[in-house]
């Protein structure tokens, strides 16, 4: 099984997002249950909460359903868990590869180098932003699972 973490910082807009649009993508090519797909943040502010109410309104508007995710910080033992560690952002792939093990450093990427549009760019925090914000962060989110997806699923 393919494991794959999306991290952002508090683990409630941008990283839930992107693990709810990749199962969805998952889910409709019938391989989901190939595939470990989960997120964390990088920060414990909103641990145990679920994600931010505009990104899963905004979410749903397109068919995905993030009401399950609980927001988590990232543990030591998700470095040698996951295959693949996505940062949603280069704030986060500096923090995580501050915090991972050598042997794992390998493994964190940023997102939005697996995306066409927006290739390479940042996902921006639209936390106490408006709905648009969450439908740009959305529309990245898809482009890079969109990639992804092409990638693990062939």
């Amino acid at each position: 099984m393919r494991s794959i973490l999306f991290v952002c910082t508090a683990n409630i807009c941008r990283s839930p997002t992107a693990e709810g649009v990749l199962k969805k993508m998952l889910a409709a090519q019938g391989v989901a249950d190939r595939f470990l797909v989960d997120s964390a943040g990088t920060h414990d502010y909103h641990v145990g909460k679920p994600p931010f109410p505009l990104a899963v309104e905004r979410a749903k508007l397109r068919g995905y359903d993030l009401t399950h995710i609980v927001s988590r910080r990232i543990r030591g033992d998700d470095f040698d868990h996951f295959d693949t560690i996505l940062g949603m952002g280069r704030e986060h792939l500096a923090n995580l590869r501050q915090i991972a093990p050598t042997r794992c450093k390998h493994k964190i990427e940023l997102f939005l180098d697996y995306g066409d549009r927006f290739h390479g760019e940042d996902v921006p925090d639209p936390f106490g932003g408006q709905a648009k914000d969450f439908d740009l962060v959305l529309e990245m989110v898809e482009d890079g699972c969109r990639g992804l997806k092409g990638l693990l699923v062939r």
